[in-house]
């Protein structure tokens, strides 16, 4: 069984690894500054048009793990069947993750241990809806929440555009944020501060492939308590609508991962 501790650390890497309308005919033109006559309505309609587009999706990924005065670096395949399967899969297939919309499932060969299971577990501890869309948009870049559900203001921020819920939940407070030159996200905020928890990233740059814009680096940092573990993620080698495989089995004998 895993402990509270390590069941944090383990959803914070599932998030991370594997990891909130209007009728108008006005259109928004941001030149790279923010314009503080934008509405929450004219935002939200750039933030959608910003969506990138397509069938299939791999990249290089490399990945820093920092947890105290532990260190790792991982070296990683992701490949992306849009709306479909986020597929993973380190050097020499020493450790794989297939994600579809219902399901999570992860192998482990150098522990010789496995997950599989659904969302739930990641959702209840976060504290907050998790689902295979949102992972996706983590790694694209784009609003980890559906902004045509519910209400959302405009935030105070310096260099970018800021949205949170009108009315933050009970539980946990969102912010996102979003570029002004092209409304992909510049990072994104959930804390709960009942329970010292919070998850921040941070988009540092992007990059164009084929005329369309992907993350390049990302700085994740999940706390809890006095416990902090940072990411950093950087895509490279993208390429697009590719034919891709996603196999996926889990080796037999293997030790289930129960989270308790």
């Amino acid at each position: 069984m895993l402990n509270k501790i390590s069941i944090f650390r383990f959803a914070t890497l599932c998030v991370l690894l594997f990891a909130m309308s209007c009728k108008s005919s006005k259109t928004f033109v941001s030149n790279g500054e923010v314009n503080d006559n934008i509405s929450a309505k004219q935002l939200i309609r750039a933030v959608e048009k910003s969506n990138t587009d397509f069938k299939t999706f791999q990249s290089r990924l490399n990945l820093e793990y920092s947890e105290g005065e532990k260190s790792q670096s991982f070296n990683l395949t992701l490949r992306i069947e849009k709306d479909e399967t986020i597929w993973l899969s380190a050097t020499l297939g020493l450790a794989r993750a297939i994600i579809t919309p219902k399901k999570v499932q992860f192998y482990d060969k150098i522990n010789n241990q496995y997950f599989d299971g659904d969302y739930s577990i990641l959702s209840d501890f976060l504290g907050t809806e998790l689902d295979f869309f949102q992972l996706q948009s983590l790694l694209l870049g784009e609003s980890i929440v559906d902004l045509n559900k519910g209400t959302y203001s405009l935030a105070n921020s310096v260099n970018s555009y800021g949205l949170q819920p009108k009315q933050q939940k009970t539980l946990y407070n969102l912010l996102v944020l979003f570029n002004p030159s092209h409304f992909k996200l510049d990072g994104f905020s959930i804390s709960q501060p009942l329970k010292n928890r919070q998850l921040m990233t941070n988009y540092k740059s992007f990059q164009k492939v084929n005329n369309k814009l992907f993350p390049e680096q990302i700085d994740i940092i999940a706390t809890e308590d006095n416990e902090s573990v940072f990411i950093k993620l950087e895509m490279k080698s993208i390429s697009l609508n590719e034919a891709l495989r996603f196999p996926f089995k889990i080796p037999s004998g293997y030790k289930e991962i129960v989270l308790k």
